[in-house]
């Protein structure tokens, strides 16, 4: 179900056209890709850097089904680990564990120098502490009655300095001062 709105959501400037807003919860992938693509794009137009890596690592049973994984990205020297996943029967094993490292030398070998990731408090926060993530803070009764933490790590202090960009010093200006 698509909701049309064709009220302005600000005041149009002198021949400018009038844009509408659609609500679609039911989207395609290749709809949400085009404006997660424009918002790369963006991104790389701004920072510069254009190193991307999609991070997908699986856990398979002897029948090559998925019991487990971990799905991620790297992007500007950072991963961001966006779901881990161990199946039940599969728990207490340690899998979690060497997915995280796995994910962690992964990122380390692309040069990145820390990670970040959320949990809800119902899930798996502890987890991530005990592995070196530090809480950088928590969004109270998301869902209501529980928490979303935030956390993140370094990874490795030399990995800092291979990503951070070059930028260009403007003339007359000097290093440390505004």
């Amino acid at each position: 179900m698509v909701r049309v709105s064709s009220m302005p959501t600000r005041r149009r400037r002198a021949g400018e056209p009038v844009l509408r807003m659609s609500v679609e919860p039911q989207a395609g992938d290749d709809l949400r890709r085009s404006l997660s693509d424009r918002l790369d794009l963006f991104n790389v137009a701004t920072t510069g850097i254009d190193r991307w890596h999609a991070l997908s690592i699986f856990l398979r049973d002897p029948d090559d089904e998925i019991v487990g994984g971990l799905l991620g990205q790297i992007w500007g020297g950072w991963l961001h680990v966006s779901h881990l996943w161990i199946a039940e029967p599969f728990r207490g094993a340690g899998h979690a564990s060497g997915l995280l490292r796995e994910a962690e030398r992964f990122a380390i070998a692309r040069g990145c120098h820390a990670a970040r990731l959320d949990s809800h408090s119902f899930q798996a926060p502890d987890f991530y502490v005990k592995h070196g993530y530090h809480i950088l803070g928590v969004l109270e009764d998301y869902p209501p009655g529980h928490q979303l933490v935030f956390l993140r790590k370094t990874l490795a202090a030399d990995a800092a300095a291979r990503t951070r960009p070059r930028r260009a010093r403007t003339p007359g200006r000097r290093r440390g001062r505004a």
